[in-house]
């Protein structure tokens, strides 16, 4: 497996295993509350570390699409970056919860790489892995992106 350089790679110089280090972000209370204001979503777990204790976390929960967009925009902001056109799917699976404060860290594994409709452009298939400050896994999933050659 190689970690990919610093750089926009297409399609063509890629393969199976290569990975991206999406680096970290730590999850604020300013984030939740942003997310909460945009979506709507002000389930109790999310707004208040009492109500999260009730519901038996330890804190404050991040909303779980709140973590995977923080994840989509890590990627889209690695040093290593493919030559993307468009996310086409997400299959995404939440392990534990994310609390306030929480540091978050993502690796991107191209699993397959599939031909796509276009002869300049594929489809990557991306193992997404995401893990707290302590190591443990918190997120995982696949992401079908189009890439350009």
């Amino acid at each position: 497996m190689r970690l990919l350089p610093p750089g926009h790679h297409g399609a063509a110089t890629l393969k199976r295993g290569d990975r991206i280090d999406c680096g970290t972000m730590t999850v604020t209370a300013e984030m939740i509350d942003a997310f909460a204001d945009m979506t709507g979503d002000r389930f109790e777990i999310h707004m208040s570390g009492e109500a999260a204790r009730r519901h038996g976390f330890d804190a404050r929960v991040a909303h779980g699409l709140l973590v995977l967009s923080l994840i989509d925009g890590l990627k889209n902001q690695a040093p290593a970056q493919f030559r993307a056109r468009a996310s086409l799917d997400w299959h995404w699976s939440f392990h534990r919860p994310v609390f306030e404060g929480d540091q978050i860290a993502a690796i991107v594994t191209i699993a397959e790489i599939e031909r796509a409709r276009q002869e300049d452009q594929a489809v990557l298939v991306l193992d997404v892995d995401v893990s707290n400050q302590h190591g443990r896994k918190v997120q995982s999933g696949i992401n079908r992106l189009l890439v350009y050659h």
